[in-house]
């Protein structure tokens, strides 16, 4: 698509549909994944970059307090200039289809222009984040919503840097009295559009069980809204810029498209292109493409949309805890899940913060906990008769070729995911051989001995200095006849077991590892957890051998 395509395009009314800053474009790969296989998205936008690094806000970063609509804050969390750059060459030296709207944030116009002339070279459109409302101080909303502190930006950029080959977009906020004066504004000091709108607030969402506030921030635990909620305000905002600024500038459009009615009123009240954000998460991202073409055709999208709030906690009395090494700890909570191998949940404790673990048990509910960083710690401190809070499941349940035998391979807390997997292979009548490498020689019984002794064959093989010391056990002779391979564990680790196997003779179809990358938000909106081109949060995440080496997964 041309970029000269997007001018006037609210008259002409041609759907031109793009993604959204922040939610799954996120990352390379998946930006990569829409220019190549998500055709009917015609704009791809990544992510707000900064000069620097941040971190962002921790867990959770996301809530629903009803189906379609959510609260965020994400905080900004980008890896830093020095580190995407590269990226983004890469992915414009191999070429694109789409066009490329890279954001950018800063506090300073002195950042934004570094930002501006870093990655002008590589971008179709540079969005400003003049509008994020959860960001910290000098950032985001607080800078849109001045139309003079705007409009002094956006002129200290375009004379400092009058080479540039992109367009210049400002992204502006909803919360403030006149949008329309502040795009003029913007536009008058040489800025070439508007997107419009980022999310609204910030507000406070709190659990009803609780009634803690659940996002996990320096505002108090507010956020911005995003999704259905906000499309009104959406359209409203857009009607006021195109109404002060005229019909030249370019407006991209967002807020609160689901369906295809909401791109039409969005092309309707003056928008150019139109942005989908959070209702990607209510969509199987194997469906995207379709939902994306459905979009664009005006079909029915109303399948692919799922109506069930991701998002719930269900609270928790833990009933024990049982403690292994001082750095690992069993905790058994009221309540069941039906979970299967390659799917998760969420822990959350208010006020300290969430993440995801594997289910050891469904019933009794049980987690394997390693202690690893503030979190877990402070899971590590609560106490028998305590309220913790769940939620889930995630993923997808794992889909395997029964065998006849069956070599489950664990290191660590990998072996949390181990009793599942040994529940569903018994459930064929799999005959199994479980290996548990072990960090360290336990002062007891490896704490899930006596379940996985239920399912087979067992043994525990302490590293004692050699990390994945379990697989010098392994040879062609546990791999003999019809036998499918399960590993879990670090990515380093199920790599060398995986390629192991694959050398002993084992099809690379028949070999399974369970891909436990960082997720965030656990609906596929954030991105974290993108492996090959797949989001596991969604997909589930178990993948073979031969699927993670065909789309080059780093593990």
């Amino acid at each position: 698509m041309e970029i000269s395509t997007l001018r006037k395009n609210h008259l002409r009314k041609n759907p031109i549909l793009a993604t959204v800053s922040g939610v799954a474009t996120t990352k390379k790969e998946l930006i990569e994944l829409f220019d190549k296989k998500i055709t009917s998205v015609d704009i791809i936008t990544t992510k707000s970059f900064q000069v620097t690094p941040n971190p962002g806000n921790r867990e959770p970063i996301v809530c629903s307090p009803s189906v379609g609509n959510f609260g965020n804050s994400v905080g900004l969390r980008n890896p830093g200039m020095d580190v995407i750059l590269p990226e983004i060459r890469e992915i414009r030296g191999n070429g694109m289809r789409a066009l490329l709207n890279i954001s950018l944030s800063a506090s300073n116009p002195e950042d934004f222009i570094t930002l501006v002339k870093a990655f002008d070279p590589y971008a179709d459109m540079l969005e400003l984040n003049f509008s994020c409302p959860h960001a910290a101080a000098g950032f985001g909303a607080s800078i849109g919503s001045d139309k003079t502190i705007a409009e002094s930006y956006v002129k200290a950029i375009t004379e400092s840097y009058p080479g540039r080959k992109a367009l210049l977009i400002i992204k502006l906020t909803p919360n403030v009295d006149d949008i329309g004066s502040i795009a003029k504004a913007v536009i008058d000091a040489g800025a070439d559009g508007i997107a419009a709108i980022n999310t609204v607030g910030p507000k406070l969402y709190t659990e009803p069980h609780s009634g803690a506030p659940i996002l996990n921030n320096k505002l108090g635990g507010k956020g911005g809204a995003s999704g259905e909620w906000v499309n009104e305000e959406a359209l409203r905002s857009i009607r006021a810029i195109r109404k002060a600024v005229g019909d030249e500038p370019i407006i991209l459009g967002m807020g609160g498209v689901t369906r295809p009615c909401d791109v039409t009123a969005m092309l309707e009240a003056g928008a150019d292109s139109v942005g989908i954000g959070s209702a990607l998460s209510r969509v199987m991202p194997t469906e995207w493409e379709h939902y994306f073409s459905l979009m664009k055709t005006g079909g029915d999208v109303s399948p692919l949309l799922s109506m069930e709030n991701k998002l719930e906690y269900t609270p928790h009395t833990v009933l024990s805890k049982e403690m292994h090494n001082g750095s690992v700890m069993v905790i058994t909570l009221s309540g069941e899940m039906d979970c299967k191998p390659g799917e998760f949940a969420f822990i959350w404790l208010p006020g300290k913060g969430e993440k995801p673990f594997s289910v050891a048990v469904n019933k009794p509910l049980t987690f394997l906990v390693k202690k690893r960083g503030e979190f877990t710690e402070a899971l590590f401190g609560v106490n028998v008769g305590d309220t913790i809070y769940t939620r889930g499941l995630y993923g997808s349940p794992m889909v395997y070729t029964k065998s006849d035998k069956a070599l489950l391979i664990a290191g660590g807390t990998g072996a949390a995911v181990l009793p599942l997997i040994g529940e569903k292979l018994k459930e064929d009548g799999t005959l199994m051989d479980i290996r548990v490498g072990l960090a360290e020689r336990s002062d007891g019984k490896d704490p899930l001995e006596d379940v996985l002794r239920s399912f087979g064959s067992y043994q525990a093989v302490p590293d004692d200095g050699k990390p994945g010391r379990v697989l010098d056990t392994i040879t062609s002779k546990d791999i003999e006849g019809d036998t499918s391979a399960y590993i879990v564990g670090p990515g380093k680790m199920m790599e060398k077991a995986a390629t192991l196997l694959e050398n002993l003779g084992m099809s690379d179809k028949r070999i399974y590892l369970s891909m436990e990358k960082n997720t965030m938000c656990g609906i596929g909106m954030c991105g974290e957890c993108v492996c090959g081109g797949h989001l596991p949060c969604k997909e589930g995440t178990f993948f073979t051998w031969y699927t993670l080496k065909e789309n080059g997964a780093e593990l």
